[in-house]
């Protein structure tokens, strides 16, 4: 199972590159020195994979980085055949999953989950603080538009001034709109160690950019050497 270390202050700033759905996708956010790689399990995504061809990407993911599973209010059922099919590090709750849900997700699978967390007042900062002592890790998303078919993935970002330098009982990513041109100002305003991003490094809904993923990482581990 991937050991979930917390983030080195020290350290350079870990990357997840989310809604991968091809080889060379896979192979470009490793190559560019992604923490993580996820995969998006959600029907209503451009992002969406089937539990077949998330296995055979995940073949070719290197030893250190970690496969995540993003799902959606996924029941059992769903979570068996997906836990069973394919290698996974983590699993990625992205509904609105209670905190007891969370708790029998992690029990069940044995495997480290993130919670996401949307973010969009600061009177939604007490979700973070309920989901922190049952999650493994908290993903800090922007809160969706209530008429929004996606959870996640819209491009939007939050005000990144309601979390600057908090600190929580576990672990927790940034995201929400981020790109290369702005993630170095969001880890400068939040104290970020780890950001996400999906549709940031697309040139296209669901179409992943090789480049833009290189300049991502690249914009997210300059603004730590400036520290």
């Amino acid at each position: 199972m991937f050991r979930i270390h917390t983030p080195d202050q020290s350290g350079p700033v870990r990357v997840k590159i989310c809604g991968l759905q091809t080889p060379e996708s896979v192979a470009a956010a490793a190559d560019a020195g992604a923490g993580y790689v996820g995969f998006v399990f959600f029907g209503k995504s451009p992002r969406n994979v089937n539990a077949e061809l998330a296995r055979d990407l995940a073949v070719d993911v290197p030893l250190g980085v970690a496969k995540v599973a993003l799902t959606v209010n996924a029941d059992d059922a769903f979570l068996d055949q997906l836990c069973e099919t394919v290698p996974l590090d983590m699993l990625q709750l992205h509904g609105g999953e209670s905190p007891k849900r969370v708790a029998e997700v992690r029990a069940r699978y044995g495997l480290p989950v993130m919670k996401a967390v949307g973010v969009a007042t600061e009177a939604d900062l007490a979700d973070i603080e309920r989901y922190s002592t049952v999650a493994d890790q908290i993903l800090i998303d922007a809160k969706p538009n209530p008429n929004a078919d996606l959870p996640g993935g819209n491009g939007i970002a939050f005000d990144w001034q309601l979390i600057a330098n908090r600190r929580w009982a576990c672990p927790w990513m940034l995201a929400g709109g981020l790109t290369p041109e702005n993630v170095g100002r969001a880890i400068e305003l939040t104290g970020a160690r780890q950001v996400d991003v999906s549709s940031g490094v697309e040139s296209a809904p669901g179409i992943k950019d090789e480049s833009m993923i290189q300049d991502f990482i690249n914009a997210a581990r300059k603004e730590h050497s400036h520290e």
